[in-house]
């Protein structure tokens, strides 16, 4: 296991850890980075309602599904354990709400705030809907900068490193992106609600045979699936989906409804039955990679 990256106010913990077998086993990089649980008593205090905000910004325990499908499949895992509160490492470094940083922005922004960062969900988390303003007073440009530096570059830095030792090993690399998302309406009748939704980024980030056979693997166990609608994935996609190069990326959010409780709080009784379908996900795209790229390495 790798430890990488500290936490501002938790020193003594690390950011994100990297469990990956050697040699590897599949050509395929799970990570998840919105599912990190801590925080520091300082990043606490300053929130205005910690315990509703929270629950909101973390990918609520996808880490548990994550790392029984790794255990079983023997794939990589990456899983930040820093909050997305404190840094959200699905958005670029500069999509920054500069009004919520003590002197604004130390230069003039391109193009001004990221479409995120208006939303309230830029790098560092701003507001969300029903709650408002999650923050008592603003960050500081040394504090944000610490953060990037201690958590958001680091991140980034181990999964394109990892992602190319993938490459080099077997020819290509596949990352999937874990994610949650609420439940995006009724779960039956003609137009129920997807249980995961596959992001490409309309084909940029994955070649589309393999965002096809992700989307019909999760249908052919029965899961509504849906493609870039509504979440075509972020920054991640962005940053490490390189098809040309053999570098592939491809998003999946699951809905809390299916892996956690009634209240999408604590994990449910639908849990392992996802974790079945995700470790299905898994096998084939490592099969759906083995019969398009030569893997030199594959009989060591």
């Amino acid at each position: 296991m790798m430890r990488g990256g500290s936490i501002p106010g938790a020193p003594e913990q690390c950011a994100f850890t990297l469990v990956a077998p050697a040699p590897a086993r599949l050509p395929i990089l799970l990570a998840v980075p919105h599912s990190g649980r801590t925080y520091p008593q300082e990043l606490k205090a300053r929130m205005r309602n910690h315990a509703a905000a929270s629950i909101r910004l973390e990918d609520r325990f996808v880490d548990l599904v994550a790392e029984a499908v790794a255990q079983e499949t023997g794939a990589a895992l990456l899983v930040a354990h820093a909050p997305r509160a404190l840094i959200d490492l699905n958005r670029a470094p500069d999509d920054v709400d500069w009004d919520m940083v003590t002197g604004g922005s130390p230069v003039p922004p391109r193009f001004g705030a990221g479409r995120r960062a208006r939303s309230g969900l830029g790098l560092v988390p701003r507001r969300l809907p029903g709650l408002g303003e999650l923050w008592k007073r603003p960050i500081g440009q040394e504090e944000l900068r610490g953060r990037i530096a201690q958590i958001h570059e680091p991140y980034h830095e181990a999964v394109a490193r990892h992602l190319e030792e993938l490459r080099d090993r077997w020819g290509a690399a596949l990352l999937i992106d874990l994610h949650s998302m609420p439940p995006l309406g009724p779960k039956s009748g003609e137009d129920a609600a997807p249980d995961l939704v596959i992001g490409d980024r309309f084909g940029a980030s994955c070649d589309g045979y393999l965002s096809a056979a992700a989307i019909h693997q999760l249908s052919s166990v029965g899961r509504k699936v849906a493609h870039n609608r509504p979440y075509a994935g972020g920054y991640v996609l962005d940053r490490h989906g390189a098809p040309a190069r053999g570098l592939h990326a491809v998003q999946v959010e699951i809905c809390r409804a299916t892996y956690l409780d009634a209240a999408l709080r604590e994990p449910g009784p639908g849990l392992a039955g996802v974790v079945q379908v995700l470790i299905g996900l898994v096998r084939r795209m490592a099969g759906e990679m083995a019969a398009s790229y030569r893997f030199p390495q594959a009989a060591e």
